[in-house]
């Protein structure tokens, strides 16, 4: 498999259910909501996989249709989801978990401004940051920051920029993650192995120390070549947990392979 393929399907392989990142295509918002209706209008019949209701799931995918285009919600996509979402008829059938997907969404793809994110390594040893060592401890890698009071909030924008510059790797586009969907992650192969449930465990403690009281949890993908001088292709996932006024942001990578 090529790095790019690789690339791209990182977290679809590592989260059940996590619809892999829209890549840019030709299309535009006349073509993206009518695309993004009738995948709602799809997860609604009895049939699907969530019967009647739109499940999380369901409505990771229906969005992805927005993002299509050029990988972020443009002014219409955005006004047309934040309606969705105020519409009463709309959200009959929607559950909670679906619904926080799509808030989560139009939150963090705000298309406001970078924000001034500096994020420096943890200095602190993995493996007692989380009370285990294997192969998580070894594969992964922790750097934290703020934004300055007043200086903006953390969005899609200030997430990418600010984890290109300090970890050396060209992330795609962050994704809403819940906690269920976190430990999957987590408890996927890295580059040394299988993770124990410890180290699993005592990173999702880690993580979710920041985003507790905001539930600002988001996943991406990255790659880098040569890191550290070696040769060769690097990549895996990214976990960034954003603090309650989404100015602190803890960032944990774990490397998934190389070539």
């Amino acid at each position: 498999m090529s790095s790019t393929s690789r690339f791209t399907l990182i977290l679809a392989a590592a989260v059940s259910g996590l619809t892999a990142l829209a890549s840019p295509a030709a299309a535009s918002s006349a073509t993206t909501i009518p695309q993004f209706d009738a995948a709602i209008a799809s997860a609604r019949q009895a049939t699907s996989a969530g019967g009647a209701q739109v499940m999380r799931a369901e409505m990771r995918n229906a969005v992805s249709f927005l993002l299509i285009d050029d990988g972020v919600l443009d002014t219409a996509e955005r006004t047309y989801l934040k309606g969705r979402l105020a519409d009463a008829a709309f959200l009959t059938g929607v559950t909670s978990q679906a619904k926080t997907y799509a808030s989560d969404v139009v939150e963090l793809e705000d298309n406001g401004p970078v924000a001034p994110l500096t994020v420096n390594e943890v200095t602190t040893p993995i493996a007692t940051l989380i009370g285990a060592t294997g192969p998580l401890t070894s594969s992964a890698w922790v750097q934290e920051g703020f934004i300055p009071n007043g200086a903006g909030v953390t969005n899609q924008a200030t997430l990418q920029s600010a984890y290109r510059d300090a970890f050396n790797a060209d992330p795609r586009r962050f994704d809403p993650i819940n906690v269920r969907e976190l430990t999957k992650l987590l408890a996927g192969n890295t580059i040394r192995g299988v993770p124990s449930d410890d180290e699993v465990d005592g990173s999702t403690a880690l993580i979710t120390q920041i985003s507790r009281n905001s539930n600002r949890l988001y996943a991406g993908s990255w790659i880098t070549n040569g890191r550290g001088g070696g040769p060769g292709d690097v990549g895996g996932i990214v976990i960034a947990a954003v603090s309650s006024d989404r100015r602190f942001v803890r960032f944990f990578e774990v490397v998934v392979w190389s070539e």
